[in-house]
């Protein structure tokens, strides 16, 4: 595993990014709870819709346990709104657009896509305890299958 990837154990970074109505949602508004981070590319996508969906459909299951679910791209919160009526998404979507959060997890970094190597947003998952620790850090993960995935490493199924 390359070594500039955020690791169990580590402090989470912290961050205060709008969401889809333009209001300000900090990492520490959620102190003390259980909270599920996803980076995904882009909003409306095949793919981060069929993600964003599995989450939404696995909320109940989450909540339950006790996580919060907050879903992080590079759109602007104007997409965000969109995606989110399009799809009923009922949890938070976060505004980073210049994509320092996503840096700051090491959720940002080269991609290869059809012979082209670029920066990009690496679909990636985390879970931080109410310590504000990482619990888990998931990279490259799939957008299909990966929330159930994540139900059985955290033993919620």
């Amino acid at each position: 595993m390359p070594e500039n990837r955020l690791v169990a154990g580590e402090p989470a970074p912290l961050f205060t990014l709008s969401d889809a109505n333009e209001q300000q949602v900090s990492l520490k508004d959620f102190a003390g709870r259980k909270t599920v981070i996803y980076f995904y590319p882009a909003a409306s996508t095949p793919a981060c819709a069929k993600q964003a969906c599995d989450f939404r459909d696995n909320l109940n299951t989450f909540a339950a346990a006790g996580y919060q679910v907050l879903g992080i791209s590079p759109d602007e919160p104007k997409a965000l709104a969109k995606f989110a009526a399009e799809d009923s998404l009922n949890f938070p979507l976060l505004a980073d657009p210049d994509h320092r959060v996503a840096e700051a997890y090491r959720a940002w970094g080269e991609k290869k896509n059809y012979g082209r190597t670029y920066q990009g947003l690496i679909r990636s998952t985390f879970v931080v305890d109410e310590k504000g620790l990482i619990e888990v850090a998931q990279y490259n993960v799939r957008a299909t299958g990966h929330v159930a995935k994540l139900r059985r490493d955290l033993g919620l199924d």
